[in-house]
Order: structure tokens, then C-alpha cells, then sequence
């Protein structure tokens, strides 16, 4: 009987099986008194994971005295795949004070959890515990770390550890290249990729992910394509993820007949390919057609995710049209996706910039999950439509709830004080994102603060403020203060400021005219001629007004 009773646990094992018959299985075990025995705890530990009961198969694991490794890295893997993070680095500390050690799969998955967390801290130290317990050639726990250290953007970690590897697999390499591509340092991994062939080891589908994955800007269209050639050559684009990446690549970078090329060599497009056009066609300004696409999917029969849905909802905010956003609302109550709070900030979102902040606050106050994105939507859309109060007391009560906010909590509350002018709170808010929340204000925050204090009329505290932001000046920074000069027309400020511009974007028409309409509200209308007759000479154009009637 207790052999036959291991066979079944194994074979269930290996595959998803309804929670019934898991506790059934469970049942079992506990009748003839196997319930104690680590191996039979250790399947049914999977089990349970695997149909998402982690409480039942926490309260297995507690009940096991003398516990094998195999057994705490079944728990441990347990809560890193269901993201509950914390609980599987806690589950590692004790068992790091016990007498078993852990293994190479032990690390692996706790490595997984810092990750995902995107827990530096956490992951040096586990880095740590690997090169002690002598693992530090090991594949197993290498390949983790080298996708756990590309993930948190320590790239050049990632390479250490990848460089310290006699005879890296293709799982290496291919981690190595990715992770060169979500840093931004594509042709770090396409000499990689070079290095890679030499060596005689062969490239599959997720090597050119990984390239493509790297590719953002439209001036890097040709290496893309030349990263596509290479897929047609070795028969990879007619896999889904391949698929997927080319079809975002193009995408971003522009081409969006190219993205809608290599998503109709589909034969049949995933949901995956659906997202990423529909992605691709909002990030490219099409918001439009990609409404139509996301209507088109689901005439197809392709039931939309909370990825798809949350991208499709993004396009109805980006164009504030509420009668397609209601419509998805409606499509996301029937399909039960009010529950995702990815949806859900999306929602209030379009809600609020369609110009109902009301109904996306109701959205809000709906929401049985709250995260700091959740805060962030709501409450940039009460500062964005005069709300600004309503806004504060959301960012205390997130406050109170223990979310930490981040900097996109910071550019919704400044964007706030300049809806309603709060110069004095500006300041405040400046000073605790660094000092309160070790945050670094990045260009956007300094947009906002430039923006307040001079449409305040403070330009000589908005100048200083762009001196004694450290390291170069973004454009952006010395437009907002040129914008506020063509308000004000303070002639004299906005010729400083538009000549600076001149030399950071000399291409760009838009602060020409914004210093000709300047001199031109003070009177000065040689300088008006003088300075259309040099955009003339220069090739500069105005861009004509569109109207959609």
C-alpha cells in the first residue's frame, strides 16, 4: 500500500490537480500514518502550492518535526512563486538557524524571492551564503543570481558572477544577455551574443528576447532589424515569446507596420502578441487604433488579461473619451477583474482625466487591495482636477497604511500644488521626498517646482533652483521657466532663458516662438521679426494647430 500510495503522490505531483483531491491524497496520507514521513509532506507541500492553498500547506510544513532540506525548499518555493516574499526570506532565516543547510535549489529560490522583491540588500547576502557554503561555482545557483542581479539592475554583478563560470549554459548566457537589455545596454549584450557564437554555444529563441528587449529608441530600428533577419534565418519567429518581443520592439521604436507585420505572421496570435500591439500602438501615440484592436481581440474570441486591459484603459485616459472606458469597466465587472489592482488604478485614472475624479474616486474607495500605485492614481487625479485637498489627505492616509511612496507619489502632489498654486507645500514636499524618503527628485519634480514657483511669480527663486540642481539640466527644467516668462512676459528673464534652450535643443521651433510671443506681449516687434526671420533662414517651421472637428 505504501508503495503504491508514493507512486499516486509522485504522478500528482508532476501536474496541477484540483484542490479535492489534494486533500483526499492528504487524507491518506494522514490514515495510515505517513503523514509525518518528509517525502510524502514534501509532495503534498507541492500539491497544495500548486493549486494556491498555501495556508494548508504552511500548516503541513509546521507539523513536521525533523524536516529534510528537500522539505523546507518545497515551503520556501512555495511563497517565492506566490509573491509573498517576506515570508519565504523569514522561512530561510529559520532555517538557517537549524542544523540542515541549504542546497543549491534552497538558494535558487530565495535568490528568485529577493529579486522579484527587488531587494538588493537582501540578495547581496544571499550572494554571500552561496560562495560560503561553497557554491559559488555551482550552475544551478549562479544562473540565479545572475537573473536575480540583472533584474535589480546590477548589471555588472550580474557579469562577475556570469565571468566566474568555467562553462556557462545557454540559460547563463541567455540570463547575461537579458540582462543587459533591461538595462538599457544593448550593445553590451549583442557583443555578448558575438562572444556567445564563438564559443560555439547555439542561440534559441530567448537569446534574441533578450536582444530585442534592449532595443527602446527609434534610431535603433536597424539593429533590430538585423536582430529580426537573424530570427527568420534560424526559424524563431514563429515562436510566441519571439513573436511578442518583436512585435513591442518595433513598437517602440516607431515602426508600426513593421510591429503589425510581425504580429499577423502569427498564425494564431496569443494574448501576449495582443498585449504587446496594443501597448505598442499607445506608447506610439495610436491610441485610436488601439482601442480598435482591443475591440478586434475580443470579437476574436481572445479573452483580455489585467495587462491588456489595464494598456487599453491607459489609451482612453490618454484621449479622455469615457464612453469606451465605461465600456471596459462594464467588461471587467463581467469577467471579474475589479479585484486586480492594476485594473483598478487604471480606472481611476481614465476616470480622472476624463474629468470625472469623482467616479474614479469611487473606483478607489471600491477597492478591496490598495498598493502605492492605487495611491498615485487617485491621487493625481483629484490634484489634477482642483481637488487638491481631497489629494493631500489621500497621501496621508497612505501614508497611515504604511505605504511608502515613491517618486511618482511626488510628481502627483507637485503636479497638485500647481493646479492650486500651494508654493509653500512645493517646498515641503521637496524637502521630504530627500530628507523624509531618501528620494531623488528627478526632472519631472523639478519641472513641477520650476512651474509653481514661477507662475507664482517667484522667478528669481525658480532660477536659483535650476543652478542648484546638480549634475546637467534637462531641458524640460528651462522650459517650464520660459513657459512661465511667456505668462508673466518677463522679457527680460525669458531672453536668458530661451538662449540657453537655444544652445541645449537647437532644433527645437517651439521655444523660438514661445520668446516671439514674449516680445511680442511687451511690444517689441523688430525682435518679433528678427527672430521669425532666423527661424526661417534655419529651416524652423511652427508646427500648424490641428483641430479633431
Amino acid at each position: 500500500m505504501c508503495f503504491g500510495l508514493a507512486f499516486l503522490v509522485y504522478e500528482l505531483s508532476q501536474s496541477h490537480n484540483t484542490l479535492s483531491i489534494v486533500k483526499q491524497l492528504h487524507a491518506l496520507t494522514i490514515k495510515y500514518h505517513l503523514s509525518f514521513d518528509p517525502f510524502y509532506a514534501t509532495k503534498i507541500i507541492r500539491l497544495y502550492a500548486l493549486n494556491n492553498d498555501l495556508h494548508s500547506a504552511r500548516i503541513v510544513f509546521d507539523r513536521i518535526p525533523c524536516r529534510s532540506v528537500y522539505l523546507w525548499n518545497s515551503i520556501i518555493r512555495a511563497y517565492a512563486r506566490a509573491h509573498q516574499f517576506n515570508h519565504a526570506l523569514c522561512l530561510f532565516s529559520q532555517m538557517l538557524r537549524t542544523e540542515i543547510e541549504p542546497d543549491n535549489f534552497t538558494f535558487a529560490s530565495v535568490i528568485r524571492a529577493c529579486s522579484d522583491y527587488l531587494d538588493e540588500v537582501d540578495l547581496r547576502v544571499v550572494h554571500g551564503r552561496v560562495i560560503i557554503a561553497g557554491l559559488g561555482s555551482d550552475s544551478i545557483s549562479s544562473s540565479a543570481l545572475v537573473r536575480a542581479y540583472s533584474r535589480v539592475r546590477f548589471v555588472d554583478e550580474a557579469r562577475r558572477v556570469f565571468n566566474g563560470m568555467p562553462k556557462p549554459d545557454l540559460v547563463m548566457w541567455n540570463s547575461m544577455v537579458s540582462g543587459y537589455g533591461s538595462s538599457g545596454c544593448w550593445d553590451k549584450g549583442l557583443e555578448l551574443f558575438r562572444r556567445m557564437q564563438k564559443m560555439g554555444e547555439r542561440p534559441d529563441g530567448y537569446t534574441m528576447v533578450g536582444l530585442l528587449s534592449g532595443l527602446w529608441e527609434p534610431s535603433l530600428l536597424q539593429v533590430g532589424k538585423g536582430i529580426h533577419g537573424l530570427c527568420l534565418k534560424n526559424g524563431f519567429e514563429s515562436y510566441a515569446h519571439v513573436g511578442s518581443a518583436l512585435v513591442t520592439m518595433y513598437s517602440r521604436c516607431g515602426c508600426l507596420s513593421s510591429a503589425y507585420g510581425a504580429f499577423n505572421s502569427q498564425s494564431l496570435p496569443d494574448l501576449v502578441q495582443w498585449s504587446a500591439l496594443i501597448t505598442g500602438l499607445i506608447q506610439s501615440g495610436a491610441c485610436e487604433e488601439a482601442l480598435l484592436l482591443f475591440r478586434e481581440m475580443n470579437l476574436k474570441g481572445q479573452k483580455a488579461d489585467a495587462i491588456s486591459i489595464a494598456s487599453t484603459l491607459a489609451a482612453c485616459a490618454r484621449l479622455a473619451m469615457m464612453g469606451p472606458g465605461r465600456e471596459i469597466h462594464c467588461y471587467v465587472i463581467r469577467h471579474g477583474f475589479e479585484l486586480e489592482v492594476m485594473v483598478s488604478s487604471a480606472l481611476v485614472a481614465m476616470y480622472s482625466k476624463s474629468g470625472f475624479a469623482g467616479l474614479g474616486f469611487r473606483v478607489f474607495k471600491a477597492m478591496s487591495k490598495r498598493n502605492t500605485i492605487a495611491y498615485n492614481s487617485v491621487i493625481s487625479g483629484l490634484g489634477s482636477n482642483g481637488l487638491a485637498s481631497f489629494a493631500f489627505d489621500m497621501f496621508n492616509e497612505m501614508l497611515e497604511e504604511g505605504f511608502q511612496p515613491d517618486q511618482s507619489t511626488f510628481s502627483a502632489l507637485l503636479g497638485t500644488c500647481c493646479h492650486a498654486g500651494f508654493v509653500k507645500d512645493g517646498w515641503d514636499l521637496l524637502r521630504r521626498m530627500e530628507k523624509e524618503f531618501n528620494i531623488e527628485p528627478s526632472t519631472e519634480h523639478y519641472v513641477y517646482m520650476v512651474k509653481l514657483l514661477g507662475m507664482a511669480g517667484e522667478f528669481e527663486k525658480a532660477y536659483q533652483l535650476i543652478h542648484s540642481i546638480p549634475g546637467y539640466t534637462d531641458s524640460g527644467v528651462w522650459g517650464a521657466l520660459l513657459s512661465c516668462c511667456e505668462v508673466h512676459g518677463n522679457s527680460e528673464l525669458g531672453e536668458v532663458v530661451a538662449h540657453r534652450l537655444f544652445e541645449i535643443a537647437p532644433d527645437k521651433s517651439a521655444y523660438r516662438v514661445m520668446l516671439s510671443n514674449i516680445y511680442a506681449s511687451n511690444g517689441r516687434w523688430n525682435d518679433v521679426k528678427s527672430l521669425r526671420d532666423d527661424m526661417m533662414e534655419g529651416g524652423l517651421r511652427k508646427m500648424p494647430g490641428l483641430s479633431w472637428t
